[in-house]
Protein backbone atom coordinates (compact mmCIF):
# COMPACT_ATOMS: atom_id res chain seq x y z
CA UNK A 1 0.00 0.00 0.00
CA UNK A 2 1.03 3.62 -0.50
CA UNK A 3 1.83 5.26 2.82
CA UNK A 4 0.74 8.85 3.35
CA UNK A 5 0.63 11.15 6.35
CA UNK A 6 -3.07 10.36 6.76
CA UNK A 7 -2.65 6.57 6.67
CA UNK A 8 0.26 6.76 9.09
CA UNK A 9 -1.60 8.96 11.56
CA UNK A 10 -4.64 6.71 11.20
CA UNK A 11 -2.69 4.04 13.10
CA UNK A 12 -2.34 6.20 16.22
CA UNK A 13 -4.19 4.48 19.09
CA UNK A 14 -5.27 7.79 20.62
CA UNK A 15 -4.71 11.56 20.24
CA UNK A 16 -1.97 11.53 22.88
CA UNK A 17 0.06 8.94 20.99
CA UNK A 18 -0.48 10.86 17.75
CA UNK A 19 0.90 14.06 19.30
CA UNK A 20 3.88 12.27 20.83
CA UNK A 21 4.57 10.49 17.54
CA UNK A 22 4.66 13.79 15.66
CA UNK A 23 7.14 15.15 18.21
CA UNK A 24 9.45 12.17 17.56
CA UNK A 25 9.25 12.55 13.77
CA UNK A 26 12.55 14.44 13.74
CA UNK A 27 15.64 12.57 12.46
CA UNK A 28 17.95 14.51 14.84
CA UNK A 29 16.33 12.68 17.78
CA UNK A 30 17.36 9.27 16.39
CA UNK A 31 20.82 7.75 16.57
CA UNK A 32 20.01 5.14 13.90
CA UNK A 33 17.53 5.25 11.01
CA UNK A 34 17.33 2.65 8.28
CA UNK A 35 15.09 1.17 5.63
CA UNK A 36 15.20 -1.80 3.32
CA UNK A 37 12.36 -3.03 1.10
CA UNK A 38 9.27 -3.05 3.35
CA UNK A 39 11.16 -2.80 6.63
CA UNK A 40 12.13 0.21 8.77
CA UNK A 41 14.25 0.34 11.91
CA UNK A 42 15.77 2.88 14.24
CA UNK A 43 17.12 3.67 17.68
CA UNK A 44 15.91 6.55 19.83
CA UNK A 45 16.83 7.58 23.34
CA UNK A 46 14.08 7.15 25.91
CA UNK A 47 13.96 7.43 29.68
CA UNK A 48 16.38 4.52 30.22
CA UNK A 49 20.10 4.21 29.66
CA UNK A 50 19.91 2.19 26.46
CA UNK A 51 18.14 3.59 23.39
CA UNK A 52 14.86 2.01 22.42
CA UNK A 53 15.07 -0.30 19.41
CA UNK A 54 12.19 0.27 16.99
CA UNK A 55 11.21 -1.63 13.86
CA UNK A 56 8.30 -1.64 11.42
CA UNK A 57 7.16 -4.24 8.92
CA UNK A 58 5.14 -2.26 6.38
CA UNK A 59 3.58 -5.36 4.83
CA UNK A 60 1.46 -5.97 7.95
CA UNK A 61 1.77 -3.41 9.13
CA UNK A 62 3.43 -4.57 12.34
CA UNK A 63 5.68 -2.82 14.84
CA UNK A 64 8.22 -3.78 17.46
CA UNK A 65 9.69 -1.52 20.14
CA UNK A 66 11.63 -2.22 23.32
CA UNK A 67 9.85 0.54 25.23
CA UNK A 68 7.40 -0.49 27.99
CA UNK A 69 4.34 1.17 26.42
CA UNK A 70 1.19 -0.97 26.00
CA UNK A 71 0.03 1.14 23.08
CA UNK A 72 0.36 -0.36 19.61
CA UNK A 73 1.88 1.28 17.75
CA UNK A 74 3.71 3.23 20.42
CA UNK A 75 4.88 6.82 19.95
CA UNK A 76 8.34 5.67 18.86
CA UNK A 77 6.90 3.43 16.15
CA UNK A 78 4.68 6.28 14.96
CA UNK A 79 7.65 8.65 14.93
CA UNK A 80 9.69 6.21 12.81
CA UNK A 81 6.80 5.74 10.39
CA UNK A 82 6.26 9.50 10.06
CA UNK A 83 9.94 10.03 9.25
CA UNK A 84 9.61 7.39 6.52
CA UNK A 85 6.54 9.15 5.09
CA UNK A 86 7.81 12.73 5.33
CA UNK A 87 11.62 12.44 5.16
CA UNK A 88 12.52 9.07 3.59
CA UNK A 89 16.04 10.25 2.73
CA UNK A 90 16.81 10.37 6.46
CA UNK A 91 16.69 6.55 6.69
CA UNK A 92 20.24 6.05 5.53
CA UNK A 93 21.15 2.61 6.93
CA UNK A 94 20.53 -0.22 4.44
CA UNK A 95 21.51 -3.37 6.35
CA UNK A 96 19.07 -4.30 9.13
CA UNK A 97 20.66 -5.33 12.44
CA UNK A 98 20.37 -8.91 13.63
CA UNK A 99 17.42 -8.36 15.95
CA UNK A 100 15.39 -6.86 13.10
CA UNK A 101 16.22 -9.71 10.74
CA UNK A 102 15.29 -12.25 13.43
CA UNK A 103 11.96 -10.51 14.12
CA UNK A 104 11.11 -10.40 10.42
CA UNK A 105 12.05 -14.07 9.95
CA UNK A 106 9.73 -15.11 12.79
CA UNK A 107 6.90 -13.06 11.27
CA UNK A 108 7.38 -14.66 7.86
CA UNK A 109 7.51 -18.11 9.45
CA UNK A 110 4.21 -17.56 11.26
CA UNK A 111 2.58 -16.20 8.11
CA UNK A 112 3.69 -19.13 5.95
CA UNK A 113 0.92 -21.67 5.30
CA UNK A 114 1.27 -25.03 6.99
CA UNK A 115 2.76 -27.70 4.79
CA UNK A 116 0.25 -30.15 3.38
CA UNK A 117 0.63 -33.77 4.47
CA UNK A 118 2.64 -35.86 2.06
CA UNK A 119 -0.09 -38.50 1.76
CA UNK A 120 -3.80 -37.90 2.07
CA UNK A 121 -5.21 -40.26 4.66
CA UNK A 122 -8.79 -41.34 4.02
CA UNK A 123 -11.11 -40.24 6.80
CA UNK A 124 -12.06 -42.90 9.31
CA UNK A 125 -15.91 -42.94 9.50
CA UNK A 126 -15.86 -44.46 12.96
CA UNK A 127 -13.44 -41.84 14.28
CA UNK A 128 -15.44 -39.04 12.67
CA UNK A 129 -18.67 -40.32 14.23
CA UNK A 130 -16.98 -40.61 17.61
CA UNK A 131 -15.64 -37.05 17.38
CA UNK A 132 -19.06 -35.72 16.38
CA UNK A 133 -20.73 -37.49 19.30
CA UNK A 134 -18.14 -36.10 21.71
CA UNK A 135 -18.66 -32.59 20.36
CA UNK A 136 -22.41 -32.90 20.73
CA UNK A 137 -21.98 -34.11 24.29
CA UNK A 138 -19.79 -31.09 25.10
CA UNK A 139 -22.43 -28.75 23.70
CA UNK A 140 -25.16 -30.42 25.75
CA UNK A 141 -23.01 -30.25 28.89
CA UNK A 142 -22.34 -26.54 28.43
CA UNK A 143 -25.99 -25.75 27.72
CA UNK A 144 -26.95 -27.56 30.92
CA UNK A 145 -24.44 -25.52 32.92
CA UNK A 146 -25.73 -22.30 31.34
CA UNK A 147 -29.29 -23.29 32.27
CA UNK A 148 -28.27 -23.77 35.91
CA UNK A 149 -26.34 -20.51 35.89
CA UNK A 150 -29.34 -18.61 34.53
CA UNK A 151 -31.50 -20.11 37.27
CA UNK A 152 -29.06 -18.69 39.86
CA UNK A 153 -29.14 -15.36 38.03
CA UNK A 154 -32.93 -15.35 38.34
CA UNK A 155 -32.67 -15.69 42.12
CA UNK A 156 -30.24 -12.76 42.24
CA UNK A 157 -32.48 -10.61 40.02
CA UNK A 158 -35.41 -11.35 42.36
CA UNK A 159 -33.27 -10.24 45.32
CA UNK A 160 -32.49 -6.96 43.53
CA UNK A 161 -36.19 -6.38 42.84
CA UNK A 162 -37.04 -7.11 46.48
CA UNK A 163 -34.33 -4.78 47.82
CA UNK A 164 -35.05 -1.93 45.42
CA UNK A 165 -32.54 0.17 43.48
CA UNK A 166 -32.13 2.66 46.32
CA UNK A 167 -30.42 0.01 48.46
CA UNK A 168 -27.79 -0.93 45.86
CA UNK A 169 -25.20 1.85 46.44
CA UNK A 170 -24.67 0.52 49.99
CA UNK A 171 -23.99 -3.03 48.85
CA UNK A 172 -20.46 -4.40 49.17
CA UNK A 173 -18.45 -5.51 46.16
CA UNK A 174 -19.29 -9.16 46.83
CA UNK A 175 -22.94 -8.46 46.03
CA UNK A 176 -21.88 -8.03 42.41
CA UNK A 177 -18.73 -10.13 42.16
CA UNK A 178 -20.17 -13.36 43.54
CA UNK A 179 -23.04 -13.74 41.01
CA UNK A 180 -20.61 -12.74 38.24
CA UNK A 181 -18.21 -15.48 39.37
CA UNK A 182 -21.05 -18.02 39.35
CA UNK A 183 -21.83 -17.03 35.76
CA UNK A 184 -18.20 -17.60 34.81
CA UNK A 185 -18.39 -21.05 36.40
CA UNK A 186 -21.59 -21.65 34.41
CA UNK A 187 -19.66 -20.87 31.19
CA UNK A 188 -21.63 -17.67 30.57
CA UNK A 189 -18.75 -15.14 30.38
CA UNK A 190 -20.73 -12.61 28.36
CA UNK A 191 -23.31 -12.23 31.12
CA UNK A 192 -20.61 -12.13 33.80
CA UNK A 193 -18.95 -9.18 32.05
CA UNK A 194 -22.23 -7.28 31.77
CA UNK A 195 -22.90 -7.85 35.46
CA UNK A 196 -19.52 -6.36 36.29
CA UNK A 197 -20.41 -3.24 34.32
CA UNK A 198 -23.51 -2.76 36.50
CA UNK A 199 -21.35 -2.54 39.61
CA UNK A 200 -19.26 0.18 37.96
CA UNK A 201 -22.39 2.18 37.11
CA UNK A 202 -23.67 2.10 40.68
CA UNK A 203 -20.27 2.86 42.19
CA UNK A 204 -19.74 5.71 39.74
CA UNK A 205 -22.77 7.53 41.07
CA UNK A 206 -23.83 9.11 37.77
CA UNK A 207 -27.20 10.82 37.95
CA UNK A 208 -28.80 8.46 35.44
CA UNK A 209 -27.48 5.17 36.88
CA UNK A 210 -30.93 3.96 38.09
CA UNK A 211 -32.41 4.23 34.59
CA UNK A 212 -29.43 2.56 32.95
CA UNK A 213 -29.33 -0.17 35.59
CA UNK A 214 -33.03 -0.91 35.29
CA UNK A 215 -32.78 -1.25 31.53
CA UNK A 216 -29.82 -3.65 31.81
CA UNK A 217 -31.50 -5.73 34.52
CA UNK A 218 -34.48 -6.07 32.19
CA UNK A 219 -32.15 -7.25 29.43
CA UNK A 220 -30.65 -9.88 31.75
CA UNK A 221 -34.12 -11.07 32.69
CA UNK A 222 -34.95 -11.28 28.98
CA UNK A 223 -31.93 -13.53 28.49
CA UNK A 224 -33.30 -15.90 31.15
CA UNK A 225 -36.77 -16.06 29.69
CA UNK A 226 -35.47 -16.30 26.13
CA UNK A 227 -33.09 -19.14 26.93
CA UNK A 228 -35.91 -21.11 28.55
CA UNK A 229 -37.95 -20.70 25.32
CA UNK A 230 -35.10 -20.99 22.82
CA UNK A 231 -36.79 -23.90 21.06
CA UNK A 232 -39.67 -21.59 20.09
CA UNK A 233 -37.63 -18.57 18.96
CA UNK A 234 -36.38 -17.64 15.47
CA UNK A 235 -32.92 -18.89 14.59
CA UNK A 236 -31.50 -15.36 14.44
CA UNK A 237 -32.77 -14.54 17.94
CA UNK A 238 -31.28 -17.75 19.32
CA UNK A 239 -27.96 -16.72 17.74
CA UNK A 240 -28.19 -13.38 19.55
CA UNK A 241 -28.95 -15.18 22.82
CA UNK A 242 -25.92 -17.41 22.45
CA UNK A 243 -23.74 -14.39 21.65
CA UNK A 244 -24.80 -12.39 24.70
CA UNK A 245 -24.27 -15.44 26.92
CA UNK A 246 -20.80 -15.98 25.50
CA UNK A 247 -20.98 -19.00 23.22
CA UNK A 248 -18.19 -18.86 20.60
CA UNK A 249 -18.70 -18.96 16.84
CA UNK A 250 -16.15 -20.90 14.80
CA UNK A 251 -14.57 -18.35 12.48
CA UNK A 252 -13.37 -21.04 10.08
CA UNK A 253 -16.94 -22.21 9.57
CA UNK A 254 -18.19 -18.63 9.25
CA UNK A 255 -15.71 -17.85 6.50
CA UNK A 256 -17.20 -20.60 4.34
CA UNK A 257 -20.45 -18.60 4.14
CA UNK A 258 -21.11 -16.00 1.42
CA UNK A 259 -20.42 -12.42 2.42
CA UNK A 260 -21.39 -8.86 1.54
CA UNK A 261 -19.28 -7.25 -1.17
CA UNK A 262 -18.85 -3.50 -1.12
CA UNK A 263 -16.32 -0.71 -0.98
CA UNK A 264 -15.85 -0.10 2.72
CA UNK A 265 -14.38 2.83 4.60
CA UNK A 266 -12.97 2.56 8.12
CA UNK A 267 -14.88 5.36 9.82
CA UNK A 268 -14.26 4.85 13.54
CA UNK A 269 -12.11 2.98 16.02
CA UNK A 270 -12.03 2.64 19.79
CA UNK A 271 -9.79 0.68 22.18
CA UNK A 272 -11.21 -0.34 25.57
CA UNK A 273 -9.08 -1.80 28.39
CA UNK A 274 -10.72 -4.12 30.92
CA UNK A 275 -8.15 -5.57 33.28
CA UNK A 276 -5.42 -7.20 31.24
CA UNK A 277 -7.56 -7.45 28.10
CA UNK A 278 -7.72 -4.76 25.45
CA UNK A 279 -10.51 -4.77 22.90
CA UNK A 280 -10.35 -2.78 19.68
CA UNK A 281 -13.65 -2.00 17.95
CA UNK A 282 -13.28 -0.93 14.34
CA UNK A 283 -16.36 0.28 12.43
CA UNK A 284 -16.67 0.17 8.66
CA UNK A 285 -19.43 1.57 6.44
CA UNK A 286 -20.27 0.20 3.00
CA UNK A 287 -20.39 2.98 0.43
CA UNK A 288 -23.03 1.25 -1.72
CA UNK A 289 -25.02 -0.70 0.86
CA UNK A 290 -24.77 1.86 3.68
CA UNK A 291 -24.28 -1.12 5.95
CA UNK A 292 -22.21 -0.93 9.12
CA UNK A 293 -19.73 -3.67 10.06
CA UNK A 294 -17.80 -4.21 13.28
CA UNK A 295 -14.34 -5.78 13.28
CA UNK A 296 -13.08 -6.85 16.71
CA UNK A 297 -9.48 -7.38 17.78
CA UNK A 298 -8.32 -8.54 21.21
CA UNK A 299 -5.05 -8.41 23.12
CA UNK A 300 -4.53 -10.27 26.38
CA UNK A 301 -0.79 -9.68 26.82
CA UNK A 302 1.43 -6.63 26.96
CA UNK A 303 3.41 -7.73 23.89
CA UNK A 304 0.39 -8.80 21.85
CA UNK A 305 -0.53 -6.10 19.31
CA UNK A 306 -4.03 -5.32 18.15
CA UNK A 307 -5.00 -5.49 14.49
CA UNK A 308 -3.31 -2.63 12.64
CA UNK A 309 -4.54 -3.46 9.15
CA UNK A 310 -7.69 -1.32 9.42
CA UNK A 311 -6.57 2.19 10.40
CA UNK A 312 -9.19 4.90 10.31
CA UNK A 313 -9.64 6.30 6.83
CA UNK A 314 -8.59 3.06 5.09
CA UNK A 315 -10.69 2.27 2.01
CA UNK A 316 -10.99 -1.28 0.77
CA UNK A 317 -12.96 -3.36 -1.67
CA UNK A 318 -13.82 -6.40 0.40
CA UNK A 319 -16.21 -9.23 1.10
CA UNK A 320 -17.33 -9.24 4.73
CA UNK A 321 -19.03 -12.20 6.39
CA UNK A 322 -21.38 -11.24 9.21
CA UNK A 323 -21.93 -13.22 12.38
CA UNK A 324 -25.48 -14.58 12.61
CA UNK A 325 -28.13 -12.53 14.41
CA UNK A 326 -31.31 -10.56 14.01
CA UNK A 327 -29.34 -7.32 13.48
CA UNK A 328 -25.88 -8.44 12.36
CA UNK A 329 -23.02 -6.09 13.17
CA UNK A 330 -19.84 -8.04 13.84
CA UNK A 331 -18.11 -9.28 10.69
CA UNK A 332 -14.95 -10.96 9.43
CA UNK A 333 -13.02 -9.72 6.42
CA UNK A 334 -13.08 -12.68 4.05
CA UNK A 335 -11.03 -11.09 1.28
CA UNK A 336 -9.93 -7.55 0.57
CA UNK A 337 -8.14 -5.22 -1.76
CA UNK A 338 -6.92 -1.93 -0.33
CA UNK A 339 -7.91 1.11 -2.36
CA UNK A 340 -5.69 4.18 -2.70
CA UNK A 341 -6.50 6.99 -0.32
CA UNK A 342 -5.82 9.59 -3.01
CA UNK A 343 -8.59 12.11 -3.43
CA UNK A 344 -11.19 10.04 -1.63
CA UNK A 345 -14.73 11.39 -1.95
CA UNK A 346 -16.67 12.31 1.19
CA UNK A 347 -18.15 9.22 2.82
CA UNK A 348 -21.74 8.22 2.11
CA UNK A 349 -22.85 7.79 5.69
CA UNK A 350 -26.17 5.97 6.25
CA UNK A 351 -28.04 8.42 8.51
CA UNK A 352 -28.77 11.70 6.70
CA UNK A 353 -30.45 13.26 9.75
CA UNK A 354 -30.53 12.76 13.49
CA UNK A 355 -34.14 11.63 13.17
CA UNK A 356 -33.20 8.82 10.77
CA UNK A 357 -30.29 7.87 13.06
CA UNK A 358 -32.65 7.55 16.03
CA UNK A 359 -35.08 5.50 13.93
CA UNK A 360 -32.28 3.17 12.83
CA UNK A 361 -31.12 2.73 16.43
CA UNK A 362 -34.68 1.96 17.53
CA UNK A 363 -35.00 -0.67 14.80
CA UNK A 364 -31.70 -2.24 15.87
CA UNK A 365 -32.72 -2.56 19.52
CA UNK A 366 -36.16 -3.83 18.54
CA UNK A 367 -34.50 -6.63 16.57
CA UNK A 368 -31.81 -7.37 19.18
CA UNK A 369 -32.49 -5.95 22.66
CA UNK A 370 -29.07 -7.08 23.91
CA UNK A 371 -27.05 -4.77 21.66
CA UNK A 372 -24.83 -2.60 23.83
CA UNK A 373 -24.24 0.04 21.18
CA UNK A 374 -25.31 1.00 17.66
CA UNK A 375 -23.07 2.70 15.07
CA UNK A 376 -24.28 6.07 13.85
CA UNK A 377 -22.96 7.85 10.75
CA UNK A 378 -24.13 11.45 10.30
CA UNK A 379 -22.99 13.21 7.11
CA UNK A 380 -23.61 16.83 8.17
CA UNK A 381 -23.83 17.95 11.80
CA UNK A 382 -22.41 20.92 13.70
CA UNK A 383 -20.85 20.47 17.18
CA UNK A 384 -22.67 22.73 19.63
CA UNK A 385 -22.70 23.41 23.34
CA UNK A 386 -26.06 23.74 25.04
CA UNK A 387 -26.86 24.05 28.76
CA UNK A 388 -23.37 22.99 29.76
CA UNK A 389 -23.27 19.87 27.57
CA UNK A 390 -21.83 19.04 24.17
CA UNK A 391 -23.91 17.72 21.29
CA UNK A 392 -24.36 17.91 17.53
CA UNK A 393 -27.16 19.62 15.64
CA UNK A 394 -28.37 18.87 12.12
CA UNK A 395 -30.00 21.10 9.51
CA UNK A 396 -33.47 20.25 10.85
CA UNK A 397 -32.51 21.62 14.26
CA UNK A 398 -32.47 18.22 15.99
CA UNK A 399 -29.85 17.76 18.70
CA UNK A 400 -27.95 14.67 19.84
CA UNK A 401 -25.90 14.66 23.08
CA UNK A 402 -22.23 13.69 22.89
CA UNK A 403 -20.14 11.77 25.41
CA UNK A 404 -16.94 13.83 25.21
CA UNK A 405 -14.63 15.51 27.68
CA UNK A 406 -14.85 19.28 27.81
CA UNK A 407 -11.57 19.85 25.95
CA UNK A 408 -12.42 17.28 23.28
CA UNK A 409 -15.74 19.02 22.67
CA UNK A 410 -13.96 22.31 22.00
CA UNK A 411 -11.45 20.48 19.77
CA UNK A 412 -14.29 18.96 17.73
CA UNK A 413 -15.86 22.40 17.33
CA UNK A 414 -12.51 23.78 16.18
CA UNK A 415 -12.14 20.94 13.68
CA UNK A 416 -15.52 21.77 12.19
CA UNK A 417 -14.85 25.50 12.10
CA UNK A 418 -18.50 25.99 13.02
CA UNK A 419 -19.55 24.31 9.78
CA UNK A 420 -21.25 20.91 9.24
CA UNK A 421 -18.93 17.91 9.26
CA UNK A 422 -19.43 14.16 8.92
CA UNK A 423 -19.28 12.29 12.21
CA UNK A 424 -19.25 8.61 13.13
CA UNK A 425 -19.82 7.37 16.66
CA UNK A 426 -21.33 4.74 18.95
CA UNK A 427 -24.83 5.42 20.27
CA UNK A 428 -25.35 3.83 23.68
CA UNK A 429 -28.97 4.88 24.25
CA UNK A 430 -28.05 8.04 26.18
CA UNK A 431 -25.20 9.67 24.27
CA UNK A 432 -23.13 9.42 21.11
CA UNK A 433 -19.41 8.78 21.59
CA UNK A 434 -17.54 10.26 18.58
CA UNK A 435 -14.95 7.94 17.05
CA UNK A 436 -14.20 9.53 13.69
CA UNK A 437 -14.83 12.74 11.79
CA UNK A 438 -14.46 13.70 8.13
CA UNK A 439 -12.78 17.09 7.86
CA UNK A 440 -10.56 18.76 5.26
CA UNK A 441 -10.90 15.80 2.90
CA UNK A 442 -9.81 13.06 5.29
CA UNK A 443 -10.94 10.95 8.20
CA UNK A 444 -9.70 12.00 11.61
CA UNK A 445 -9.66 9.58 14.50
CA UNK A 446 -11.55 10.98 17.47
Amino acid sequence: MAWTLETAMGLAPDPGAAKAGRELAAPRKWSVLGARAECLWGAVQGSGKAPYQVAADLTGPAFKCTCPSRKFPCKHSLGLLLIYVQQPAALTAVEPPGWVAEWLAKRREKAAPAAAPAVDTPPDPAAAAKAAAAAEKRVESREARVTRGLADLGVWLADVARLGLAALPDKKAAFWSEPAARLVDAQAPGLARRLGVLADWVAGGAADWPERLLRELAALHLVRSGWARRGELPTATVADLRTVIGFPVAQADLLTEPGVRDEWVVAGQRVITEGAVRTQRTWLFGTATGRAALSLSFSAAANQPLDLTLPIGRRLAAELVFYPGAWPQRALVKNRQDLPAGDAPPPLLPHPTIATARAAAAAAWAANPWLERVPIGLPAVVPTRSRGAWGVRDAAGHWLPLAVAEDRGWALLALSGGRPLALMGEWEQETLTPLGAWAEGRWVRW
